[in-house]
């Protein structure tokens, strides 16, 4: 049986963010550190765009098989081949070529998507509906210090260390992940376990089903918005940095200073309770989604455009505040397996998506049109966020 007490809903909480603390320390320690990384073996942002693109596509092709791992393996064997795949992606990483470097961020998405969709299994499973509110904001309070910390401590390794030192932490930090999931010893929820899945795990089966319900829909769009947002900041914010003038370790810390926003999460978890997610969401949205578009009108002002960036990331935190409770509150028990997998795809969606067009418009137009066509992006989503029911 699991190590911490059954019946104590705290102890479970704390658990399951310490996992998500780990996980998120070994991408973050990485986080500024790939894509500095790319644009020196690349050229040009984008080239680390079309990286980043070819990357995602193949990330989300692996991720969508994930359903069809978890019904012939036990889901602790997927989680651990997750964590697996992290070292794996650390390890090609270090080898500094172009191939290695598209390899390791495939690895790396697989991996993120692999261990979001088992981690949120077994959040459903042993924390109730009710509680999640509470669990998100905890979830990434207890995280931010690792966003925080991070993609600075990263960059700072790599150029006053050894060029190879982040990429050693990321994989000692996976083991240490891999050791604490299992000696906590997770078991499914025999309640939710015992009940008939969806008859295949074919994604093209399930796809449909989850598209076919419109608050899974919304929940959808919503996460890809929210994570194309981090994303155009964790690869933009530091290639912006050194193409302005800032030397590497300035990209990292201003990628650490914007993600201390996280720290407000737990306030901005108390906002949605207490005036709504609508609220929170449209404010949030709206507020990274100006605030990143007015970066393309700082050329020959750096530093304001770095104020800019750090402060949609504050907007972008409002976000967070919400998390993923909109899909959590509206996914049905018994799909959760099914309709969880394609949530997730969000993430991946958002990895190639996003850097796709931002390549096409690369051709063309210099880095600040990255941020005018993001910052369009996010504002779009205050409009959809609309559509969230009043007393959610």
């Amino acid at each position: 049986m699991p190590v911490w007490l059954g019946n104590a809903s705290l102890s479970r909480a704390v658990v399951f963010s310490a996992l998500f603390f780990v996980e998120a320390f070994a991408r973050t320690v990485l986080l500024a550190v790939i894509p500095l990384q790319a644009l020196r073996l690349l050229g040009g942002a984008q080239e680390v765009s079309i990286v980043y693109f070819v990357a995602g596509l193949i990330g989300v092709m692996g991720s969508l098989m994930i359903p069809w791992v978890v019904r012939r393996v036990r889901r602790r064997t997927v989680l651990s081949f997750g964590i697996l795949s992290m070292i794996a992606a650390a390890f090609l990483f270090a080898l500094q070529t172009p191939p290695a470097l598209i390899a390791g961020l495939a690895f790396q998405a697989f991996a993120t998507t692999s261990l979001a969709i088992t981690l949120n299994l077994y959040v459903m499973d042993h924390i109730a509906r009710r509680e999640m509110n509470r669990f998100e904001p905890l979830r990434m309070f207890l995280s931010a210090s690792a966003w925080a910390v991070g993609p600075w401590l990263g960059v700072w390794l790599s150029v006053h260390a050894s060029l190879h030192a982040a990429f050693i932490v990321s994989a000692a930090a996976s083991l240490v992940m891999l050791a604490f999931f299992w000696y906590l010893r997770i078991t499914d929820n025999p309640a939710v376990a015992s009940k008939r899945p969806l008859r295949s795990p074919n994604p093209l089966r399930y796809l449909p089903r989850f598209f076919a319900q419109p608050r899974l829909s919304l929940s959808w769009f919503l996460a890809f918005g929210r994570s194309g947002w981090w994303q155009l900041f964790f690869v933009y914010a530091p290639i912006y940095a050194v193409t302005n003038g800032f030397d590497e370790v300035t990209g990292g810390a201003i990628v650490s200073i914007g993600s201390t926003s996280l720290y407000l999460v737990p306030l901005w978890g108390w906002f949605g309770r207490r005036f709504g997610l609508r609220l929170l969401l449209i404010l949030g949205y709206a507020s990274a989604g100006i605030l990143t578009m007015a970066i393309a009108a700082t050329s020959g002002l750096p530093w304001v455009g770095a104020a800019l960036i750090v402060g949609a990331a504050l907007g972008a935190s409002l976000v967070d505040g919400a998390g993923n409770v909109p899909f959590l509150r509206a996914v049905r028990p018994f799909e959760r397996a099914e309709m969880t997998t394609v949530f997730m795809t969000y993430r991946n969606a958002s990895q190639f998506g996003p850097p796709g067009v931002y390549s096409f418009l690369l051709q063309t137009f210099e880095l600040p049109a990255v941020f005018l066509a993001g910052g369009f992006m996010t504002l779009s989503m205050a409009a959809l966020s609309g559509y969230i029911h009043r007393r959610m």
